[in-house]
């Protein structure tokens, strides 16, 4: 079992390079979506020509690190390569083709499975944003902690398609504020950026907004279509954020009644 053994171990080798790769580009302002098909696409070699290489190749911190995935992905495809080979002419494991084949399958879930955990991302982004913020000089703040994110609140980006609820909208007429979410920063796609969205910034097809609410509002919201179906999906996300309000208000009076001394 030496090379379905050393095919495991390359690929969680693999799938942990591309992930701290995604985390630093991050850190140099690409966005999440961005930042991981960067990775992918300088690690495996069979990337596409897009604005988002060509600003990746002129930034210098972005410039090293997409180099030193090709180096690693180069050197990582050979050992899967040979590993196969290995795994399939082996003089002595010849005679367990199917076990060998079961343990491969089974590894290869139990590795995807393991890399979904968002308690295995989070450990991978904190080692990662502490060794940038050690061996390099790109800047890289914890930017959970100092927006003191918790329970289902969350900080994350959404790709505005032409279909989207959100395109060729203003954020006056949007209301995202009554569904409890909160638009921080559009980045549009010829790279500019805009810090300060008011109620006449028009979200348009293409933009990438940062928002910041409840994860399932959030998934919700990146999920509405336009027309009278997202109109309707709208008012729902409100009254359920309206309901969702009442409830935490309630739970903290009932906190606070807890703690106080009796009459």
């Amino acid at each position: 079992m030496t090379a379905v053994a050393s095919l495991l171990i390359v690929i969680i080798i693999s799938l942990i390079v591309t992930r701290m790769a995604t985390i630093a580009l991050t850190a140099t302002g690409l966005s999440r979506e961005s930042a991981r098909f960067q990775a992918r696409s300088a690690f495996s070699g069979t990337g596409f020509t897009t604005s988002e290489s060509e600003a990746v190749v002129r930034h210098p911190v972005r410039r090293r690190i997409v180099m030193a995935l090709m180096l690693l992905g180069n050197a990582g495809i050979a050992a899967v390569v040979a590993s196969i080979i290995l795994t399939a002419v082996a003089p002595e494991e010849a005679g367990n083709p199917i076990l060998r084949f079961l343990v491969l399958t089974v590894g290869i879930i139990l590795i995807w499975v393991a890399f979904k955990s968002d308690w295995i991302d989070r450990q991978i982004t904190r080692l990662t944003i502490r060794g940038l913020g050690r061996w390099t000089d790109i800047d890289v703040r914890d930017y959970s902690a100092l927006l003191h994110l918790g329970g289902s609140y969350v900080v994350t980006e959404l790709v505005v398609n032409p279909h989207d609820w959100l395109a060729g909208r203003d954020l006056g007429t949007l209301g995202l504020r009554q569904e409890g979410v909160v638009l921080l920063g559009v980045d549009h796609p010829d790279g500019t950026y805009l810090g300060v969205p008011v109620a006449e910034t028009i979200i348009q097809p293409g933009d990438v907004v940062i928002i910041y609410g409840r994860r399932h509002a959030i998934a919700e919201l990146d999920q509405r279509p336009q027309g009278a179906a997202g109109d309707a999906a709208h008012a729902a996300a409100v009254a359920r954020n309206a309901r969702a309000i009442d409830e935490e208000e309630a739970a903290s009076e009932a906190d606070t009644g807890t703690g106080a001394p009796a009459g």
